[in-house]
């Protein structure tokens, strides 16, 4: 294996992991932002205040992108599952 082929399947992978966990933790890190604005605002210093509607919007986050990421993570091991010829030879 050619040291080009190992960088690109590693930089494919990589991207792979970036894309798939920003799709639960980005929409759970704006709701987290809003939530502590809101208590910074209002002076409200309960801990579990913020929990609840991150929760809910990392499970809807999950099942409305769901879909999508398994689609991308199939599409990726096919890819890999394809590339074994050029990898081995």
């Amino acid at each position: 294996m050619q040291p080009e082929v190992f960088v690109d399947i590693l930089q494919e992978a990589m991207f792979m992991v970036i894309l798939l966990v920003s799709l639960v933790i980005v929409p759970s890190m704006i709701v987290g932002l809003i939530v502590s604005i809101f208590q910074a605002a209002t002076s409200i210093n309960e801990q579990t205040l913020s929990f609840l509607p991150r929760l809910l919007v990392t499970l809807a986050a999950i099942i409305y992108g769901g879909h999508w990421g398994m689609n991308k993570v199939m599409d990726y091991t096919i890819g890999m599952f394809a590339r074994i010829p050029q990898v081995v030879g």
